[in-house]
């Protein structure tokens, strides 16, 4: 019996040896090629970069993850503990692996194995999550459950338990393209992390186990009751009261996701184009990863006023046109809401909204409003009526082309019929809408410091939902006669003042296909001999081209060279009426360094830009300023001197005198409607042939 109990002992010991040298082999193969767990203290997750107005005011967001890194120790104490609660409850006192979770995960597993009811439940702590998510796969494998477990004991020695939670809470992915709770409690709630409530601590502790189960609006009863679960979890793990727990519990889940990309009402074509050069700058990768900060121009009020006043102006010419007819027609018989479904109204024109026409008396037509949509983008059910009264009507006569409009109306009957499907503005009158369509011509803006370059408004067309087509910046359009200031300042640079006379009288000019070219005055006169300075005010071609032909276009072309209109200009006289293509930027650009005594500017719609570290890596002053610093400055120190270096690309004493004989078109000549700013103006009008651009 002894030498029976001798050989099972030796043999047994021999299975141990043998298992402890396999399982050691199985660690050294699964460790030998373990990714750095080092890497996570030089953790630099995507960040999205966030672009501000000049006041600060945000105004867009663009990343690829949604992402705000936040440190450990700014996070509220209380969402730490909702999140140890739902995800890990002892992760402050185990060492990177739950044995005891692990045993109760495989308890679990058999009986749903065995009983086949019931769910299986995982055991992974917030560390093995964390090492998952930076380092290793979503493989399910024992190879990588292995790897898993190696890992985790070296980020347990090598990181403090905040540091884990930091990674770990700066990591997941939380829904609405949420990563990280910072980007998450902006996305659901519009708050920051201090700002948080209880109940919306707890579902966003929620969360993590699959955002889409668990979805505010398409699994609503599922979320209450998850979040719910989270706020018991806290309660029995000592972090809140009973009182605190069914006071949260009480409360319905109320999200409102945040819109992603522009911000501010009526800056979208701005916020796009500040998008397009940042990419230039640094690449489409570092704009959607990166956690640039950036400041812009942009000033918010002014980008109002000028998107209204740009959106009035064309509302206003294209009525003066006539109606042009309905969106479409459509056959009513029963419920209408469905027929104005797939119809989409751009954002950025609210409040207009679809309608469809439901009924044509002799004084009104009664209109359907398109149903307004849920926050998970269906139709409410309740149907929405309106009336457009006649004198509603009263601009919309026939549209023909030229000058004419069909005859006035009388009825509501002479523009709308039933099953006219419309575009409507709510009035003043509670009830009451206005007519109104989409303008058929199309628009730009640009406000522009004159000193320094900086745009402080930019509206690139009616509508940015419309077209995305920024016309400020994109199109290319003749400036027809608004070119003209820079002929005469170029003949100001030469020898001419105000007040010399250039003859006012046909002109011929043989071309070199043979044909004869005659420029002729918009009013189709002449008049004479005329000063430089009422040729201007009263955009005489004749004088113009005369002028140019007397100059020599080599003169005219360095001049709109070096002003920027454009980077080479053909030298042919038509060019002098302003023939060739520009963008209305460049114009703006030319128009302010004739403001600012014939400076150069660079027009820029980026003040600074900062890393994520906040250390700035562009800014658009390049003065230097050496005795700015904080280091050198003392109060008893004067005020340091900025140089002004920049180049003068027009001399002072011409810059002067053509603003001054600008002054005048708004005085006396073309631009006169202008005087209505009640500011002092300097301006010029520019309409292409055929009116084609204005």
């Amino acid at each position: 019996m002894l030498r029976f109990l001798g050989w099972l002992f030796t043999v047994g010991f021999m299975l141990f040896l043998g298992a402890a040298a396999g399982l050691a082999y199985v660690i050294w193969d699964v460790s030998k090629d373990l990714p750095d767990y080092k890497q996570l203290a030089q953790y630099e997750p995507p960040v999205m970069t966030r672009i501000h107005a000049a006041d600060g005011s945000l105004l867009a967001e663009y990343a690829e993850e949604r992402r705000l890194f936040v440190p450990a120790n700014q996070m509220p104490r209380q969402l730490i503990n909702a999140f140890i609660s739902a995800e890990d409850k002892t992760f402050f006192t185990h060492g990177g692996l739950d044995w005891m979770g692990i045993a109760s995960a495989a308890v679990r597993y058999v009986q749903v194995k065995t009983s086949g009811r019931g769910q299986i439940v995982g055991a992974s702590t917030i560390t093995q999550q964390v090492a998952k998510n930076f380092l290793l796969t979503n493989e399910r494998s024992l190879q990588r459950k292995l790897r898993e477990a190696l890992l985790v004991q070296r980020i347990e020695q090598a990181f403090s338990k905040d540091q884990i939670l930091e990674l770990y809470l700066n990591e997941i992915f939380l829904g609405l393209n949420s990563y990280g709770v910072a980007a998450a409690s902006l996305n659901y709630f519009g708050k920051s992390l201090d700002q948080l409530s209880l109940e919306e601590i707890a579902y966003l502790a929620a969360l993590p186990k699959g955002p889409n189960n668990y979805h505010p609006f398409r699994q609503r009863e599922r979320a209450i009751e998850r979040r719910n679960w989270v706020l018991t979890q806290m309660f029995e793990n000592g972090y809140i009261t009973e009182e605190e727990m069914k006071t949260a519990q009480a409360k319905p889940l109320e999200v409102t996701p945040r819109p992603f990309g522009a911000q501010l009402f009526a800056a979208e074509s701005f916020a796009e184009e500040v998008r397009r050069e940042l990419i230039e700058m640094y690449g489409k990768d570092k704009l959607d990863k990166g956690g640039l900060s950036v400041r812009t121009t942009l000033d918010p009020k002014l980008q109002i006023y000028a998107r209204q006043a740009l959106a009035r102006g064309l509302i206003e010419f294209d009525r003066k046109r006539g109606y042009r007819g309905p969106i479409a027609k459509v056959e009513l018989a029963g419920d209408w809401g469905p027929l104005l479904k797939s119809r989409k109204v751009p954002a950025d024109v609210a409040p207009w909204r679809i309608a469809v026409v439901l009924e044509v008396t002799e004084t009104e037509a009664r209109i359907g409003l398109q149903p307004k949509l849920k926050p998970d983008g269906s139709q409410v059910e309740e149907r929405e009526t309106a009336i457009i009264p006649l004198e509603f009507l009263a601009w919309a006569r026939a549209y023909e082309d030229g000058s004419k409009r069909g005859p006035e109306i009388k009825t509501p009957a002479d523009v709308l019929a039933v099953g006219d499907v419309i575009y409507a503005a709510p009035s003043k009158e509670n009830g009451k809408y206005h007519l109104v369509q989409m303008p058929d011509v199309e628009g730009a803006l640009v406000a522009m410091d004159p000193h320094t370059g900086r745009v402080l408004s930019l509206v690139g067309g009616f509508s940015y939902g419309r077209s995305q087509f920024n016309r400020a910046v994109q199109a290319l359009r003749q400036p027809g006669s608004s070119f003209k200031p820079i002929v005469y300042a170029a003949a100001l640079d030469n020898g001419y003042s105000p007040a010399s006379v250039v003859m006012d009288a046909p002109i011929e000019f043989n071309m070199p296909n043979g044909e004869v070219w005659k420029p002729k005055n918009y009013q189709n006169k002449f008049f004479g001999p005329s000063t430089l300075r009422r040729g201007i005010e009263q955009s005489r071609n004749v004088m113009t081209v005369r002028l140019a032909d007397e100059l020599g276009m080599v003169k005219v072309a360095d001049l709109a060279q070096r002003l920027g209109i454009y980077d080479k200009l053909p030298m042919q006289l038509a060019m002098a009426l302003g023939a060739g293509e520009t963008t209305l930027l460049k114009m703006v650009t030319a128009y302010a360094m004739m403001d600012n005594g014939g400076k150069k500017i660079e027009p820029t719609l980026i003040d600074r830009v900062q890393d994520r570290y906040g250390r700035t890596i562009f800014r658009h002053d390049a003065r230097d300023c050496t005795a700015c610093t904080a280091e050198a400055y003392r109060p008893d120190l004067p005020e340091p001197e900025l140089l002004d270096i920049r180049e003068q690309v027009m001399s002072p004493y011409t810059a002067y005198q053509v603003t001054s004989m600008m002054e005048g078109v708004v005085a006396r000549g073309t631009g006169k409607r202008v005087q209505v700013v009640g500011k002092p103006v300097a301006g010029k009008t520019g309409t292409s042939n055929e009116e084609k651009d204005a």
